[in-house]
């Protein structure tokens, strides 16, 4: 199968009220306030306080990741609230990036300094598309390593970058090929991940747990499925490497009890994802075990939200979401 149509057949939705073709043709209605200024251009990204001036109160940071809808301001309340329930908004600096395309460019008549990315690519860790290029992976490793500068945050303990939905596809794909950070271990700053509901995952093998046609289906193991074409981002490393580093990594899925429907509309149904499980919780709980299967002494996580679906804000200020962000 054609890389591109692969990409484009796993297209993933969060939950809105903007519709598909809304969004195709005149991009996304809020874009972030704040720009991230970059090698490649200007990142779009909301912050729940001025990270240009220093933190001295800041213990952890929160990167929150947006889905398909490139609703960012979303995320960043909805991070903002939990930290609030929590009680650690004071001590919590939320980031929520924002990876436009370039109809919200377009649409909302932004200058060519803002950096965007052709359709979705930025999901599969796919390079900008101007003013420069940049992974959307490689933009994620630039606001960690601006974490790092102890002049603006010299009380930072822990970063924390999490997703829902596309936002989750695109953290567990980072968790897996991340670039290492040596300055956060000098610094002593922990590291974790937390992967919320996401259509589908990353493989390193050709195992799935349903049985397939490998004829009918011939890119099931291309990224961002498994392991073949993998993105520029990745430069040199093979799959083994991929796998080592990524088992060693600090990560928690999150998933919602109730993400059980198999014709949910934004679920994503190509032959690819279907080999993964027919819904989401079950695709998190499949992924989970083959991990278990190939690395008994796993310690990674997974953490069930009871009562609740496919929806980003609920399972991130739940008490379980809660307590994986801001878990001490």
């Amino acid at each position: 199968m054609n890389r591109r149509l692969g990409l484009v057949l796993g297209l993933v939705a969060s939950c809105c009220t903007t519709t598909w073709a809304d969004e195709k043709t005149h991009g996304v209605k809020v874009v972030s306030p704040d720009r991230f200024h970059l090698e490649a251009g200007d990142l779009s990204l909301g912050l729940s306080q001025d990270w240009r001036q220093p933190l001295p109160k800041v213990t952890r940071a929160l990167i929150i990741v947006h889905g398909r809808l490139r609703n960012a301001q979303t995320y960043l309340h909805s991070g903002e609230d939990a930290a609030e329930h929590a009680g650690v908004a004071a001590n919590t600096l939320v980031i929520a990036p924002q990876f436009l395309n370039q109809a919200d460019v377009k649409g909302n008549h932004l200058g060519n300094q803002v950096l965007r990315w052709k359709g979705n690519d930025w999901m599969a860790g796919e390079p900008s598309t101007g003013p420069g290029q940049i992974s959307s992976y490689g933009a994620l490793d630039q606001i960690i390593k601006h974490l790092g500068n102890r002049t603006l945050f010299p009380a930072l303990k822990e970063i924390v970058v999490a997703g829902h939905s596309g936002g989750g596809q695109v953290v567990q794909r980072f968790a897996l090929t991340g670039h290492d950070h040596p300055l956060l271990q000098t610094e002593g700053i922990r590291l974790r991940y937390v992967v919320a509901n996401p259509s589908s995952y990353a493989y390193f093998s050709p195992q799935r747990p349903v049985p397939f046609d490998t004829a009918s289906c011939p890119g099931f193991n291309d990224w961002k499925y498994g392991m073949q074409n993998l993105p520029d981002y990745v430069g040199d490393r093979g799959a083994q490497q991929l796998e080592h580093a990524y088992v060693s990594r600090d990560i928690t899925y999150l998933l919602g009890q109730q993400d059980t429907d198999p014709n949910h509309p934004a679920l994503d149904k190509s032959c690819e994802a279907q080999t993964q499980g027919a819904y989401r919780l079950i695709r998190g709980h499949n992924y989970f075990g083959y991990l278990k299967q190939r690395h008994p002494q796993l310690s990674h996580k997974l953490v069930e939200v009871p009562g609740v679906g496919h929806d980003g804000d609920k399972m991130f200020t739940s008490p379980e979401g809660e307590k994986v962000l801001f878990s001490q």
